[in-house]
């Protein structure tokens, strides 16, 4: 399968679109550097919201798990590299949060889109979720997933429970 267009959707066997991006350890972060290894990559709004605060801190505790299936996790939201990095520090995340300010790599993943909420129509991030295998391939894809419960869902759809 080829690589799609920005803002398509992904589909399990696409090959994920390559990005480089600040990090919240202070360097940078590309597809390349995930190969080799699963990767849970997870797209989310905006840092240190409750949803999005719940999210990473689900993800974190259940890094062990994770990391015994042999995967890592990463996520990425369309905040400036500060706020990332604010944010991993405080809740004490333990993996890495990516800084995607221009939301490029998002539209590339077909998580920027239209959204609406109480009311209103505008562009913005779809919480979204993917699983890289080792080669970079897209495994799993999961658009409009909710906060809450959803790490759970995750590692039930991984057969980690």
């Amino acid at each position: 399968m080829s690589t799609p267009l920005p803002s398509q959707r992904l589909a399990p066997g696409d090959v994920a679109p390559d990005f480089a991006l600040p990090d919240s350890n202070g360097g940078t972060t590309s597809l390349a550097d995930l190969r080799g290894g699963k990767t849970v990559l997870y797209f989310y709004p905006q840092a240190a919201t409750p949803a999005c605060t719940q999210q990473a801190c689900d993800f974190r505790d259940s890094l062990a798990s994770l990391g015994r299936a042999g995967y890592s996790v990463v996520g990425i939201s369309p905040d400036p590299a500060s706020a990332v990095v604010k944010f991993a520090e405080a809740q004490h995340l333990g993996f890495t949060l990516l800084a995607d300010e221009g939301h490029k790599v998002a539209e590339s993943y077909g998580t920027w889109g239209e959204k609406k909420n109480y009311g209103r129509t505008y562009e913005g991030l779809i919480r979204s979720t993917f699983v890289l295998d080792e080669d970079g391939r897209i495994q799993l894809a999961q658009y409009n997933v909710r906060a809450k419960g959803h790490v759970a869902k995750l590692r039930r759809d991984l057969g980690l429970e």
